[in-house]
């Protein structure tokens, strides 16, 4: 039987790759769609234009704010799915999937640890009856896009925004498929979550401040922990191509 998954999984590789190429053209022949978040809060307005990569394939993600010291201070954007736990491809019946409740804790472990809210299974990824509230949500990006969030409230000085992604499925020599034998939740990953970051401070101008990876995410979810070396990491630092950051004022 792990024989045969193993196949499986490496058939499933191999078609992503040629879905992969195909998304690739899809993503970049569409004007950016915008995504708005939290409408109402009273802090900074931010812009945030994502250009999708090479290897952009519905991927799930999370932006969110941290001060200098790295303490979180807010979400400004997560995808629904992570957000309320329930994944259109949430379990598999007869022949097909259907949207249901699913536990995934390597999508966006960096960003799950950070917002520090442990859900009754002990996992620090949202529940369905403990969901992020909707105003900090949407649904999964498909092509670029332009979020436009803002912050809660007022922020002074300088601080941080974060961006957490991740897709299934991208394989590679280091991260393959046997590399953790009988860890479900890396064998539904494979390369992890990268985190990308930018430095923002409130008395600049509105130029665009480029986000830049930070690290990788635990491959399994099991820690908050962020691995700076990403030497080994391939096509998941093409998922996104290019991440601009700006306050509007």
């Amino acid at each position: 039987m792990r024989y045969l998954f193993i196949i499986l999984i490496i058939s499933i590789s191999h078609a992503s790759c040629g879905l992969l190429q195909e998304r690739a053209k899809e993503t970049t022949s569409h004007e950016p769609v915008v995504i708005v978040a939290n409408g109402s809060g009273t802090g900074p307005a931010f812009r945030i234009e994502l250009t999708p990569g090479s290897s952009f394939y519905y991927p799930l993600m999370a932006f969110w704010l941290e001060d200098m010291d790295g303490n979180y201070i807010q979400t400004l954007y997560v995808a629904r799915s992570v957000a309320t736990g329930i994944f259109r491809f949430g379990e598999s019946k007869g022949n097909k999937w259907v949207e249901a409740p699913k536990r995934a804790p390597q999508t966006l472990p960096y960003w799950a640890h950070k917002r520090g809210i442990r859900a009754s299974d002990g996992l620090y990824m949202p529940e369905p009856q403990n969901p992020v509230a909707d105003a900090y949500t949407g649904a999964t990006p498909v092509t670029a896009f332009i979020l436009e969030a803002r912050a809660d409230s007022a922020l002074k000085g300088s601080f941080r925004v974060l961006m957490e992604i991740n897709q299934n499925w991208d394989w590679n020599q280091y991260w393959h498929n046997n590399r953790f034998p009988g860890d479900s939740n890396y064998a539904m990953s494979a390369q992890p979550a990268i985190v990308y970051e930018a430095l923002i401070e409130t008395g600049t101008g509105e130029e665009p401040v480029m986000m830049e990876p930070a690290g990788h995410s635990h491959w399994s979810g099991s820690s908050g922990e962020l691995f700076t070396d990403i030497s080994t990491l391939t096509t998941a630092l093409e998922i996104a191509g290019s991440v601009k950051v700006s306050i509007k004022r």
